[in-house]
């Protein structure tokens, strides 16, 4: 019988042993799949819900204009710039916008906010946080002076539909300016702070109102397909802009391309800790499931210290008895991941279509770092997320079994022979 067959009859001889094995191998499965799954979720959604209230994945913006942002701080040619990433590898769309502070008064009360300036014809839903969270109304016509304000602010100011809104700002040249708009719709994102003091109004009468030029803007959102690839879009939008604009010397300006990771430096803070914490508890995990197995290897060789002697005296060579405990941790390891991609396969289907609500645990705050947060429970894997959980865990499993399979390959025959 070759060193396979022989190797998974012995697994078998100590049945309760190698089921309760494969069981913690497979929990081990379980358990990373869960954590892994909710953080993929959690930080995708997170990621591209943060990206939609307005600095995109990757901004272009004036220099400086992150750190303080001003109106006096611009870029023109926006139209060329989007024009250029329309084939950039990556890109899913762009959205040119202006963003901004001021006053926004109606004849009840006034309250301090941002602005974010759109084009009504271009943006959307998928990639608007707040066209999104639309609840009441419509949104504004291209070029009117309608305003869609969150449903906080609404309260705040006894605005209702086709109510007056003031709205008060600095222009390009620092001179305070003021503009009256009419309510179109109230929405809703469920983040108090946004919605109490945010209002979205069209782009082409905030340039009017602040002087911009047709082509002027305060950045260039540009959302990409995932958000994964971050860093090589953005090599790619650099690479892009850069040789374009030294074709073309009207493109040729200062200006910072930059990522979420840089706009939405708080979130990407809170992201990398948690998954930080995330990497510690499975490697924690890891090791105990590693130490289980260890002990049953180890189990196993020592209860055969004769029968290896035996072996050996009648030809088998150490090296091979060695393998023979390494097959065994093999056979070990695909026994385990075959009983955790069972028990993990429905759980996952079922978080990733249905989930668990866990708005009661949560409250009423489902934000994190002023973006919001689903309250329902989910997984998702990345292809590669998969492939290292099973991964590590199969080559947890292998390392497990060589302290044992060297063990057997050590002991003298005549010492083995003399075992009890």
């Amino acid at each position: 019988m070759n060193l396979s067959g022989l190797a998974w009859r012995n697994i078998w001889r100590r049945k309760r042993r190698t089921g309760i094995t494969a069981i913690s191998i497979g929990f081990g499965v379980f358990l990373a799949v869960t954590s892994s799954g909710i953080g993929d979720y959690s930080y995708t959604n997170m990621i591209n819900a943060s990206a939609q209230m307005g600095w995109g994945h990757i901004s272009i913006e004036a220099p400086g204009y992150y750190q303080s942002p001003a109106l006096d701080k611009h870029i023109n040619q926006v139209g060329a710039i989007q024009q250029m990433l329309q084939n950039t590898p990556g890109v899913e769309s762009n959205y040119v916008r202006i963003m901004g502070q001021g006053m926004f008064a109606s004849a009840h009360k006034s309250v301090g906010g941002a602005f974010l300036a759109i084009d009504p014809n271009t943006e959307t839903g998928a990639h608007n946080l707040f066209l999104r969270s639309l609840e009441e109304g419509k949104l504004f016509a291209a070029n009117s002076s309608g305003v869609v304000v969150g449903r906080g602010m609404a309260q705040k100011l006894k605005l209702r539909l086709g109510k007056k809104l003031v709205y008060t700002t600095t222009d390009k040249k620092g001179e305070i300016v003021s503009e009256i708009a009419r309510v179109t719709g109230i929405f809703t994102t469920g983040v108090k702070e946004v919605d109490s003091a945010f209002v979205l109004l069209p782009i082409n009468a905030v340039r009017h109102t602040i002087g911009y030029k047709s082509d002027e803007a305060s950045l260039v959102a540009v959302m990409i397909e995932d958000q994964r690839y971050t860093t090589k879009v953005l090599a790619s939008v650099r690479e892009r802009l850069d040789s374009e604009s030294g074709q073309n010397n009207l493109l040729t300006q200062n200006r910072e391309i930059l990522s979420w990771r840089e706009t939405q430096s708080e979130i990407a803070g809170l992201i990398s800790l948690d998954r930080s914490s995330n990497y510690i508890s499975q490697i924690l995990i890891g090791l105990l499931i590693s130490a289980g197995i260890l002990n049953t290897l180890l189990m196993s060789v020592l209860e055969r210290t004769r029968e290896f002697g035996v072996m050996m005296a009648v030809g088998m060579a150490p090296h091979s008895l060695f393998f023979l405990v390494i097959i065994e941790s093999t056979w070990l390891a695909f026994l385990g991941l075959a009983v955790g991609i069972l028990i993990t396969i429905p759980w996952y289907f079922y978080l990733n279509r249905i989930g668990i609500d866990m708005s009661g645990a949560m409250g009423d705050d489902y934000t994190a770092g002023g973006v919001l947060i689903d309250p329902v429970l989910r997984l998702y894997l990345y292809p590669e997320t998969i492939v290292a959980i099973l991964s590590v865990v199969f080559l947890l499993t292998l390392l497990s079994g060589l302290y044992p399979a060297w063990r057997a390959g050590r002991i003298p025959p005549v010492e083995s022979l003399k075992a009890m």
